[in-house]
């Protein structure tokens, strides 16, 4: 079982170990830098763990020695990443078909009334692929 803790702090994330934590999880995901006190606290209330996962920004500050211990034992540390920013509003599939309409021919104008997205934004997409034959 996976579980994913994210806290504040290292009080608020030791607290929530406690709560969330027991035999049956063997993937552990936490938000802040796994210190020896969070790793301890990890393996005492999860004794079947066999992955934990940190933000791939703070797996260099973990201690080497901490990493070597856990893999002793069988235990893998992971930097893990989430996509960070904003979210894309339109998927790879509304962009596809953008290119393909422009290079029917069809008007950036067209397009945006026939697929309901802003003007501006097609001209964006356009911009973004590259794709000039329009204005031909």
């Amino acid at each position: 079982m996976r579980v994913e803790i994210k806290a504040r702090n290292n009080a608020e994330l030791i607290r929530k170990l406690n709560e969330s934590l027991n035999e049956e999880v063997t993937e552990v995901y936490i938000n802040l830098r796994p210190t020896k006190e969070i790793l301890v606290r990890i393996l005492e209330r999860a004794p079947n763990v066999r992955k934990i996962s940190c933000p791939p920004s703070l797996y260099p500050k973990v201690s080497k020695k901490a990493i070597n211990a856990l893999a002793q034992m069988g235990i893998e540390l992971v930097p893990e990443g989430y996509p960070r920013g904003r979210p894309r509003k339109y998927d790879e599939r509304t962009i596809r078909e953008v290119y393909n309409l422009i290079r029917k021919g069809i008007t950036p104008k067209e397009i945006s009334s026939r697929m309901g997205i802003p003007l501006r934004t097609v001209y964006y997409m356009i911009e973004q692929m590259g794709a000039r034959q329009w204005r031909e």
